[in-house]
């Protein structure tokens, strides 16, 4: 019988935060026993684990990278160790493989191929963010990054905000950091008066900023959100 391995999901920080105020101690001993990772980044997937203080020698493991710009014809081989009995592990830039993050489509062979997928407990900023709002948190939607035309932008954004209120419906996005700013513009700018918006930024961080209020309460004054890692959660 050929023995086969696992794929395991694990969690990385959301920035610079101690790595034991929110990563589990159990992930130090599973990557103890993992020689083989997908990652978006190598040197930063590379830090990280000397961070969690793996045992086995950064340069003995073997990385395969996994982001926007790797095609579907270089990913079809990545899970062929599990095969020769040896455990993947997953490691997003920020938070949890799979959420927000090219490693869906790697779960999604893994799955095809009947592999076990193993998911571990991290921090999710999406999760957190609505935990926090004071928002809806039994209907809601995630629906990543809004469009960068800033017609289609404003668009979507009263497309959501008329969503939230006809289903009740938190509605929850991103936005590259360095147009946060340009975003929460257009929000205030085309959403009603009174419809709740949530700013979550640097989620589990020193300066972590999380505040639910009213387009026209935000609009007296406007936090600084440019190049700050950041979710949007409005609900009419």
């Amino acid at each position: 019988m050929i023995m086969q391995g696992k794929l395991y999901l694990i969690p990385s920080t959301l920035g610079g935060n101690s790595i034991d105020d929110v990563i589990p101690l159990n992930i130090k001993n599973i990557i103890n026993k993992i020689n083989f990772y997908i990652v978006e980044n190598v040197r930063t997937a590379r830090r990280y684990l000397k961070k969690l203080e793996i045992q086995t020698s950064i340069d003995n493991l073997t990385f395969f990278t996994l982001n926007k710009h790797t095609s579907s014809n270089d990913i079809i081989n990545y899970l062929d160790p599990i095969f020769n009995n040896n455990d993947i592990g997953i490691i997003s830039e920020a938070g949890l493989p799979g959420i927000a993050d090219p490693g869906a489509e790697i779960v999604k062979i893994a799955h095809q191929k009947k592999i076990d997928v193993i998911p571990l407990t991290g921090p999710s900023s999406i999760t957190l963010a609505l935990m926090a709002s004071g928002m809806n948190g039994q209907n809601f939607s995630f629906v990543g990054y809004l469009p960068i035309k800033q017609n289609e932008r404003i668009k979507k954004i009263r497309f959501l905000e008329k969503k939230s209120k006809t289903e009740n419906q938190t509605q929850i996005f991103i936005e590259t950091p360095y147009r946060n700013d340009s975003l929460l513009a257009d929000i205030l700018i085309n959403c009603n008066s009174h419809t709740f918006l949530c700013i979550a930024t640097d989620i589990t961080l020193e300066n972590e900023f999380i505040k639910t209020k009213t387009i026209n309460n935000w609009k007296k004054k406007m936090p600084k959100l440019n190049k700050r890692p950041t979710i949007f959660l409005l609900h009419q």
